[in-house]
């Protein structure tokens, strides 16, 4: 309602209405609308309005597959201006995808110039590139002028545009759809065209054919880029089915052998939509981030095809095992979903089945070629109607000749002369105008009426498509005169067409359409024969673009996910021995081989050694901080030992108010006791402290001021505790439980101070700690600080080191 319409009198809440409404009605169109035109393909021909319109915007342009190119800034632009009113960039940047054959199975345009590549690069900008159809857009196209599909305005009405395209074979599947609408979407994968006409002719073969009997013909996808279809056959069977599911697809790779036992693996094929240069990215954070530490290194080869080449650390690492490392932890292998959401008829949103999608393209195509009949058989009534008038003309050509020489109105004398033979012969020939004798003589033009032609009206045809071509009329009365298009032919007629074998040419063309008239009334007639041509159509299309066609061979293979057997990283890495070095500040380094652990090492200003030890690169380090939480390092991913190392606190999440209280190697099957300086303790199997992430695996237990003070590998049946008392206490290994995680039980009783050290010991051998002159001291009889456990214990013996540990 404009403001002209509005009363001034009329108070303004009358008008209102309320808010819930009026969101709700205008949330509706624009949901409609998003459906409708813009995110969802249409089942008949599988494009969405923006791209139907672009490829009708190139046809008016006579962009054709053999012509030449033209700017893509004036196709965008004249799509924008006459059928899509959105932003060019929009449109632009959906013409570029219909280019790229990485993209699109059967790209329907050709593009000339940037546009884009598998790297995820943007295309050039519209002024710089040009395009034109391909034929397979052409064949989409095929048929728009022969009254194949509706037409309806375009958005100012100035023009009109297809409602759909005529599309000679299945693209919704051959080159899929994505698209997210409101409350819906739809992903829809390419497949091969030769396998979707072979589903499609053995369903006009059996209309009641199953989803599972189609799949023989369609086994999956068939993606631009190649790759390795993993997803076991049943649950493809259930995802075309249901036209809801996910398919998994892997990266083609092969080894390369490079002599001496070594080898490389090369990616040729990638999967669908992934972005080679971000692909590359990911695999090159897993070899910075040591999540793959068998892989070595990754480079890009690719020119015109895609060659990634995978640097193994060792030649010992099973191929199998690397590439299910890279498919597990990369986009090396995705999962491609399928939601064959789409709009049947263009109206209603669907989600469907391979055989209802099918279905609704072979229904469209016999609508298409009803149409199609109907359109040939009005231009052969329309033509048989001009070849009776050219006939009757060449039977009668000094009459006709004499009329359009000498009468004032050719064309009404044409229609009212009595072209009988008997007539005619009464007739002689004008020498001039004064022996002229026009039929129109004494006759009332005003007073003459035109009806139309029984016959043509009795055809049937031309009455259907009257909008095609006018109905034939001729004056009330005379039926043997000509009608109104006859005679406007023979008035526009070439003098050079007036030759004697002309008229043998017009009955033999006469004779061949009304042969050609029957053949289409028995097609229209026959719901059989329309689907006879139709597989006939089908098999040509297929003839055209099936294997013999660029890129028609299947791209995408078929293999089932063999997982390889979990194997341990360890056994991946190659055995060398190694150093580890860790200082005082925590920062750690690896040196090659097994030097002498006295050696002088270099330390930055103000650090120096703590933790100095022989292991091999296959080793797993335990540490163990304060905070009573186990980390986990490989050894092979240690820093080199040139420099000064990194701070271990860098490679997992160690807090920085937590101290390391300990770092050794890991010891399948061993035992640990793990104490606080609260005197709690207990003893953990040690392979279940081993984490697998980063943040570690809590196992002590402590609160607040109470700290993780001691880990060691439990030797021996007896344990030995001291206090800051420097009281010792011993009791059997026994008293202490096994656990996998707490805060333990009491070791030793304290009224002051808390525990300070703790080891286990065999009884029998006595208990041996060094003095401060380096001498070793046992102390055999142990009987006066043997008790149970949680005592108080008894003062240390003579010669115990005064810093209360067990050195």
């Amino acid at each position: 309602m404009s403001d002209d319409d509005i009363d001034p009198e009329t108070n303004p809440r009358d008008l209102a209405e309320p808010l819930r409404r009026a969101i709700g009605e205008r949330y509706l169109t624009y949901a409609l609308s998003t459906i409708m035109h813009r995110a969802l393909p249409d089942a008949r021909d599988g494009l969405k309005p923006v791209h139907r319109r672009i490829l009708y915007a190139m046809r008016r342009l006579r962009l054709s597959s053999t012509g030449g190119f033209l700017k893509s800034a004036k196709i965008s632009g004249d799509t924008m201006g006459d059928f899509h009113p959105h932003g060019d960039a929009a449109i632009y940047d959906a013409m570029a995808r219909l280019a790229q054959d990485f993209t699109i199975r059967y790209p329907l345009v050709d593009g000339q110039g940037n546009f884009g590549n598998i790297d995820g690069d943007n295309p050039a900008a519209s002024r710089y590139t040009e395009a034109r159809m391909t034929v397979m857009s052409e064949a989409l196209l095929d048929g728009l002028d022969e009254n194949a599909v509706d037409f309806r305005p375009n958005y100012d009405g100035r023009l009109t545009e297809p409602s759909v395209l005529p599309a000679s074979y299945p693209n919704l599947l051959a080159n899929g759809s994505s698209g997210i609408a409101v409350g819906m979407a739809t992903n829809i994968p390419p497949h091969n065209i030769g396998e979707l006409i072979n589903a499609c002719l053995h369903l006009i073969k059996s209309p009641n054919a199953v989803d599972d009997t189609l799949l023989q013909y369609v086994p999956g996808p068939d993606f631009p880029t190649g790759g390795v279809i993993v997803e076991p056959a049943e649950n493809i069977a259930q995802a075309y089915s249901t036209g809801r599911g996910s398919i998994r697809l892997r990266a083609r790779w092969h080894s390369e052998d490079l002599g001496r036992g070594t080898w490389q693996a090369v990616v040729t094929e990638i999967p669908y939509q992934v972005q080679k240069s971000k692909l590359i990215e990911r695999i090159a954070e897993l070899i910075q981030s040591r999540k793959i530490p068998v892989l070595a290194d990754v480079r890009d080869e690719s020119a015109e095809d895609v060659r990634i080449v995978l640097e193994p650390k060792s030649k010992n690492v099973d191929p199998d095992v690397l590439m299910n490392l890279l498919f597990r932890n990369s986009d090396l292998e995705v999962r491609f979903s399928l939601n064959m959401n789409v709009l049947i008829d263009g109206v209603t949103p669907r989600v469907c089945s391979l055989k209802e999608v099918l279905r609704a393209f072979l229904d469209f195509r016999r609508d298409v070629l009803t149409r199609r009949a109907r359109h040939r058989m009005a231009k052969i009534d329309n033509r048989l109607e001009v070849l009776e008038g050219f006939i009757v003309a060449f039977l009668n050509l000094d009459r006709v000749i004499d009329i359009i020489r000498y009468d004032e109105d050719p064309k009404a004398a044409l229609m009212y002369e009595d072209w009988s033979k008997p007539h005619q012969d009464t007739i002689p020939r004008a020498m001039d105008e004064g022996d002229y004798r026009s039929p129109l003589a004494g006759v009332d033009l005003a007073g003459l009426s035109l009806v139309a032609d029984p016959e043509a009206v009795a055809r049937g045809v031309l009455a259907e498509e009257e909008d095609e071509r006018k109905i034939p009329s001729r004056y009330a009365g005379r039926e043997d005169g000509l009608s109104d298009v006859q005679a406007e032919a023979i008035l526009n007629m070439r003098l050079r067409s007036l030759r004697r074998l002309e008229e043998l040419e017009l009955v033999r063309e006469r004779d061949a359409l009304m042969a050609e008239r029957a053949g289409l009334e028995d097609l229209l007639d026959s719901e059989g024969l329309q689907w006879q041509r139709i597989a006939e159509e089908l098999r040509e299309t297929r003839k055209r673009f099936g294997k013999d066609f660029a890129r028609g061979a299947r791209l995408t293979t078929f293999a089932e996910a063999t997982e390889a057997e979990e194997v341990p990283l360890e056994a991946m890495i190659e055995r060398e021995p190694i150093t580890v070095v860790c200082s005082q500040m925590g920062w750690i380094r690896a040196m090659t081989g097994h030097i002498a652990l006295d050696r002088e090492l270099k330390f930055k200003d103000g650090d120096g050694p703590r933790f100095i030890f022989h292991a091999e690169t296959t080793d797993r380090l335990l540490v163990f901080g304060s905070n009573g939480r186990f980390y986990t390092i490989s050894a092979a991913n240690l820093p080199g030992g040139r420099g000064m190392g990194e701070p271990l606190r860098l490679m997992v999440d160690l807090p920085n108010e937590v101290e390391i209280v300990d770092l050794f190697i890991h010891r399948p099957g061993g035992k640990l006791l793990v104490a606080s300086t609260a005197g709690d303790g207990f003893v953990v199997p040690e392979d279940e402290v081993i984490a697998q992430t980063r943040a570690g695996k809590q196992v002590l237990n402590v609160r607040a001021p109470a700290r993780a003070l001691v880990c060691r590998a439990v030797a021996g049946d007896h344990v030995a505790v001291v206090g800051e008392n420097r009281k010792v206490l011993v009791f059997a290994l026994d008293e202490l439980p096994e656990m996998g995680r707490g805060k333990g039980v009491r070791l030793q009783k304290y009224k002051d101070g808390g525990m300070s050290d703790a080891r286990t010991f065999t009884l029998s051998e006595g208990l041996s700690w060094s003095d401060p002159a380096g001498r070793t001291r046992t102390e055999s009889n142990l009987e006066e600080w043997t008790g149970k456990r949680a005592g108080s214990g008894r003062m240390a013996p003579r010669g115990f080191p005064r810093d209360n540990k067990f050195n």
